[in-house]
C-alpha cells in the first residue's frame, strides 16, 4: 500500500539530532505544516529547527489527495450560522491567499501544479447546496451553480469555485526543504518546559511549534476533547474517465474525484478511526460498477483531525502557553490550512498582528455538539473490557480489518500487529 505521490520522488536525508542544542523557534513534526513553517521562518532570518520522528512527510503529507482548494465541503453557510458573514469573508480570504501563495511558489518548482475548478456536490439535499451557493456569492466568490458535473454519480446539485488547484504535494516539499534545518528520526518523547527530549538528545528554544497532526501535550488545549481522528481511503484508476475538476461529496460517506495524468484518483469509504467503515471495499466495488475497464495501480489511506466547529486550531496550544503553538484539527483540507497555519505562526513568534489569528484561535468556544459525541465516545470506550489500551489515555483498541492495526476510536492512535506505534497522539509503542 502505497499513494502515488512516493513514486519517482526522493526526499534529501537529514541527520539524527545527537547532543543537546538551542534555537529559537523548534517546529516539531515533519509534515506540511512544519516544513512551510521553516521555510518562511528561515526566509525571514529567524533561527529554527525542525525535529521529525521519521522522514519528512512520511504519514499524513504523502497520502493526501493533493487538492488547493478554498472550498471545504459547505462549510460557508455554517461559518455564518455560527460566527457571522465577516469570518466567513475571513475564511475564504485566508484560504484564497493560500491558494495564491502556492501558485506563485509553483512558478519555479516543477511540481505538476495545475489550475483547476472545485466542486462540492450533493445527491440528496438540494436545499443544502442551494443555502451554500447564495454563502459564497454574499461574501463575492466566484461561483457557478449546476445540476450534473463531470462524475458518474446523479446529483442533486452542485457548487463550483472557479480557479482553484491541484498539485504533486511531495515534489513540491522536496523542493523546498533541501536546506531547512532539519533532523529526521528525532523523536520528542516529552516537553520539560520549552526543552524538547529525544533519545540522543535535547533542543532548549524560545519558542515551541507543535505540527504532529494530534498535538501530543495533553495538560493544556484541551484537545483530546476538541479533537478526533477519521480515516479516508484512495485507489488510483488506470483506464477510467478523467473529470474536467475536482469533486467532492458534501457527505462523510461520499466519493470524491481528481485525475492525476493519466490516473483518477477516487477516495472515498470513510469512517472515524476505530469505527467500520467501508474502506477501499467499497472504492473498489464503485469501480468495478462505473469504471469497470480500468486497472487499480496505487491505493492508499490517510488519517484527519477533525475539529468541533470544521475551522482549524491555530495559534496558542492554551490560553496561558505564551511560547507554545500548534496547528491541527484541518479537516481534511491540510493544503490551504497548513499554508495559512505556516504565516500565521510566523507572525505569532514575532509577535505580529495576523487578521486571521482570532478566528483560527484554538481557545475560541468548544460548546459544539460534536463535543458532547466526543465525551460519549471516549467515556463508552474506557468502559469496554479488555486487554490492549492505548498508552495515550488508556483507551480500548479495536482491530481495523482492512489495514491490519489496532486503532483507537478516541483519538486517533494506531499500531500496527505487533504494537508499533504508526499514528499519534499516542507517543510509544505498545507494551
Amino acid at each position: 500500500m502505497e499513494s502515488v505521490w512516493k513514486k519517482d520522488v526522493s526526499f534529501p536525508s537529514f541527520p539524527t539530532l545527537q547532543g543537546d542544542k538551542k534555537t529559537d523557534v523548534l517546529i516539531i513534526g515533519g509534515g506540511i505544516a512544519g516544513i512551510l513553517t521553516a521555510y518562511f521562518l528561515k526566509q525571514k532570518g529567524i533561527d529554527c529547527m525542525l525535529l521529525e520522528k521519521d522522514r519528512l512527510c512520511s504519514v499524513t503529507t504523502c497520502n493526501t489527495t493533493a487538492k488547493i482548494t478554498a472550498q471545504h465541503g459547505f462549510i460557508y453557510d455554517k461559518i455564518i450560522r455560527k460566527y457571522g458573514i465577516e469570518n466567513a469573508k475571513k475564511y475564504l480570504q485566508a484560504n484564497t491567499k493560500a491558494l495564491e501563495m502556492y501558485r506563485q511558489m509553483s512558478l519555479d518548482i516543477d511540481c505538476d501544479f495545475e489550475t483547476k475548478d472545485n466542486v462540492v456536490y450533493t445527491c440528496n439535499n438540494r436545499q443544502k447546496a442551494e443555502k451554500e451557493m447564495r454563502a459564497l456569492e454574499a461574501i463575492g466568490a466566484d461561483v457557478v451553480f449546476f445540476e450534473q458535473g463531470n462524475i458518474p454519480i446523479r446529483t442533486d446539485g452542485a457548487v463550483c469555485l472557479k480557479n482553484q488547484a491541484q498539485f504533486h504535494p511531495l515534489k513540491f516539499l522536496s523542493a523546498i526543504c533541501k536546506d531547512l534545518p532539519v533532523y529526521e528520526h528525532s523523536f520528542v518523547r516529552e516537553m520539560i518546559g520549552n526543552t524538547a527530549v529525544t533519545d540522543n538528545g535535547r533542543v532548549q528554544a524560545s519558542h515551541v511549534i507543535i505540527t504532529t497532526h494530534f498535538p501530543f501535550i495533553n495538560k493544556h488545549g484541551l484537545f483530546p476533547l476538541k479533537l478526533y481522528q477519521h480515516r479516508s481511503y484512495v485507489i488510483a484508476l488506470e483506464n477510467a474517465k478523467p473529470t474536467d475538476a475536482m469533486y467532492a461529496d458534501e457527505a462523510d460517506k461520499g466519493f470524491s474525484f481528481r485525475t492525476y495524468k493519466d490516473l483518477l484518483l477516487l477516495g472515498g469509504g470513510d469512517h472515524r478511526t476505530g469505527k467500520n467503515g467501508g474502506a477501499w471495499q467499497e472504492l473498489r466495488n464503485f469501480a468495478a460498477e462505473k469504471y469497470p475497464q480500468a486497472t487499480e495501480k496505487f491505493c492508499w489511506a490517510t488519517q484527519d483531525c477533525m475539529s468541533l466547529d470544521g475551522l482549524p486550531y491555530i495559534g496558542k496550544y492554551g490560553k496561558t502557553t505564551h511560547n507554545l503553538y500548534t496547528a491541527t484539527g484541518f479537516n481534511k483540507w491540510g493544503m490551504t490550512s497548513a499554508m495559512i497555519a505556516a504565516h500565521l505562526l510566523c507572525d505569532a513568534v514575532q509577535e505580529k498582528e495576523n487578521d486571521f489569528a482570532s478566528l483560527f484561535s484554538p481557545s475560541r468556544s468548544m460548546l459544539h455538539g460534536q463535543l458532547l459525541i466526543n465525551t460519549a465516545e471516549t467515556f463508552a470506550d474506557y468502559l469496554l473490557p479488555t486487554t490492549r489500551r492505548c498508552p495515550h489515555l488508556g483507551c480500548a483498541l479495536r482491530w481495523n480489518r482492512y489495514e491490519h492495526s489496532w486503532d483507537c476510536p478516541c483519538h486517533g492512535s494506531r499500531f500496527d500487529k505487533n504494537g508499533k506505534l504508526l499514528d499519534n497522539p499516542a507517543n510509544g509503542n505498545l507494551k
